[in-house]
């Protein structure tokens, strides 16, 4: 045994092949996952008219997929540990895909609604499912790069998918139907397709891996079993509970303020760039702009925090970008000046994503990391997506102004950066107590 775990030939193979074999499909999945929940901020262009849709109430059927999001994350996360992965996500992804492409078929506001929340609770889960997945085939050394490298899929969703958004909305007029019914069903099915794979393509476990020699698998599930081992075992720890702690609820505070940034513009971005006088197709690719811009610096900004060791100022600074971001988008009436102010927005909410989650891991205790992140990363949902979603709804209504509409994330990025060095300063006490203490 001690042979197997000290072969960096077999690892290198073992890990090299399971990695090219699970990462590629899962991003494919994720960023159908975020196609699919973003695609209502293109089809807005069309759909808000003819279906007679204000922005109060637009804003309100982009956050009911948060609050379904909300209350559906956790039970599904522990079905998929019931049934099996492969099972779980294969389901999650057709019912998705189902419902994304029925949305087509909505008459009004509240069959919309209706079509939203069922979107959230069929997706809640995929994300943390998967994450949750990966632990089962990759040793704890390489979950860091492997998570961030799934996670690149976010702002990927929203470059790839807005020009295709934009191409599917000339649709118009197709055999009786408007663009934007196009669009929900062309984006909707393929995921539908995608599920069904899953059933054939996913393993559950390295040990039933055939696609792996002998060798391998026995390596991989040797590895993961002996890591498994060593950690103790973690009482049951109540959400609720979780929440009376400062880490838990102040770092799912300082999180939102990054999930109201990504929110908000995945949902009204297009509107916003739309109302430069831009067409349709325009709208598509401008749109698109930001996001290639954030997929690229968001890794180098991980990579960045990694070799320097650093968590505390490279969760920081990407928050203050945000906050500046929002704030000079009040001052410029121009395209240009306004399209860059955006990147730096949605690099800042994405960059942020990294040395955030490995800064949270550090704050919570083993026995409580599973549910703590989970909660985290539940409220940050709700409140970035559920609520902020809503009040840029409102704001932009009342005063017709777009860059009004974003000081509230403004502000909430501020606070969060204040609630995060506050946090790190309590932490950084408690380190030098504990190591007084054991030199004593």
């Amino acid at each position: 045994m001690n042979d197997i775990d000290n072969n960096p030939r077999l690892e290198a193979e073992t890990m090299r092949k399971v990695t090219w074999r699970i990462i590629p499909f899962l991003i494919v999945c994720y960023l159908m996952a975020l196609i699919d929940r973003g695609n209502i901020g293109m089809a807005a262009l069309q759909m808000n008219g003819d279906l007679g849709l204000t922005k109060k109430v637009f804003g309100f059927a982009g956050s009911l997929f948060f609050i379904a999001y909300f209350f559906f994350e956790v039970p599904s996360n522990l079905a998929l540990q019931k049934y099996g992965a492969r099972k779980w996500i294969a389901r999650i992804m057709i019912i998705w895909g189902l419902v994304s492409a029925c949305t087509a078929f909505v008459q009004g506001q509240n069959s919309l609604f209706f079509m939203r929340f069922l979107l959230g609770a069929a997706e809640a889960g995929f994300f943390p499912g998967v994450v949750l997945y990966l632990t089962y085939w990759f040793p704890a050394a390489y979950r860091a790069r492997i998570v961030a490298t799934f996670m690149v899929a976010v702002p990927m969703g929203s470059f790839i998918g807005s020009p295709i958004s934009a191409l599917l909305l000339q649709t118009d007029g197709m055999f009786g139907m408007r663009g934007w019914h196009w669009l929900f069903i062309l984006e909707g099915l393929p995921t539908v397709l995608l599920g069904i794979v899953c059933l054939f393509f996913l393993t559950d476990r390295p040990e039933q891996a055939k696609w792996l020699s002998d060798e391998q698998r026995n390596w991989l599930s040797t590895r993961i079993e002996k890591e498994r081992s060593e950690k103790k075992t973690a009482a049951r720890v109540s959400v609720w509970k979780l929440f009376r702690t400062k880490e838990v609820l102040g770092m799912a505070l300082v999180c939102s303020a990054a999930s109201a940034a990504g929110s908000v513009l995945n949902v009204w971005q297009p509107q916003l760039l739309k109302s430069f006088g831009l067409t349709v197709m325009q709208t598509g690719l401008v749109n698109s702009i930001p996001y290639v811009i954030a997929s690229v610096l968001m890794i180098l900004w991980g990579r960045h925090s990694d070799k320097k060791g650093e968590r505390r100022w490279h969760t920081a600074i990407p928050l203050l970008l945000v906050a500046g971001g929002m704030l000079f988008t009040s001052a410029t009436s121009a395209l240009i000046p306004t399209v860059v102010l955006l990147s730096c927005v949605l690099v800042g909410a994405y960059s942020f994503k990294g040395p955030f989650w490995a800064l949270s891991s550090t704050w919570i205790a083993p026995s409580a990391a599973a549910a703590g992140l989970a909660a985290i990363n539940a409220t940050s949902n709700l409140i970035g997506g559920g609520l902020m979603v809503n009040v840029y709804g409102w704001i932009k209504e009342e005063t017709g102004s777009y860059a009004l509409a974003l000081m509230p994330i403004a502000g909430l990025a501020v606070a969060s950066v204040l609630i995060l060095l506050s946090l790190s300063s309590d932490a950084s006490q408690a380190a030098r107590k504990a190591a007084a203490k054991a030199t004593a």
